[in-house]
């Protein structure tokens, strides 16, 4: 029941900022649609820990901050690399392996390397993902394991 409420406030104020419109008739219009979209994803029975991840809290916006810093840290670096062209711009394959348990878990992981610059994820096997990295800066980096215990502590 707390996911399917959670999806109706969501709803709700995804809808109110981006309507524009407070005025009686469509604020009426708009909570309709939020509960009737609210019901039919209830009835579909898609409302679970995935499509709305409660349990991670308060470790979400702090993970959030973390990957937007290293966003931008990457960012930097590849930036520098275009730039310079006495910087080593070595494309390389490699696999990395990942201490996730859960489908969320693991999706989350490969999003945060694709969303870092110079690395792509490419493939999610068992127990490990296949990465595609500009330099080997970038397959350093994610061999700190430091993305990956993060990951791993935000499914908690």
């Amino acid at each position: 029941m707390l996911h399917t409420v959670s999806l109706l406030i969501g709803l709700a104020g995804a809808w109110l900022l981006m309507s524009g419109h407070y005025d009686a008739m469509m604020l009426t219009f708009g909570a309709i649609s939020c509960v009737f979209v609210t019901l039919l994803a209830r009835r579909m029975d898609i409302i679970d820990h995935e499509s709305h991840p409660l349990h991670m809290g308060w470790r979400l916006p702090h993970y959030w901050v973390w990957l937007l810093i290293e966003i931008i840290k990457a960012n930097i670096d590849v930036a520098r690399r275009i730039i310079d062209p006495k910087m080593p711009i070595e494309p390389h394959l490699f696999e990395i392996p990942m201490t996730q348990k859960t489908d969320l878990g693991r999706v989350i992981f490969a999003n945060s390397i694709t969303l870092t610059p110079g690395t792509v994820s490419l493939d999610i096997g068992n127990d490990t993902i296949l990465v595609h990295a500009l330099t080997q800066a970038g397959e350093d980096g994610l061999a700190t394991g430091e993305m990956d215990a993060k990951v791993t502590e935000l499914e908690r």
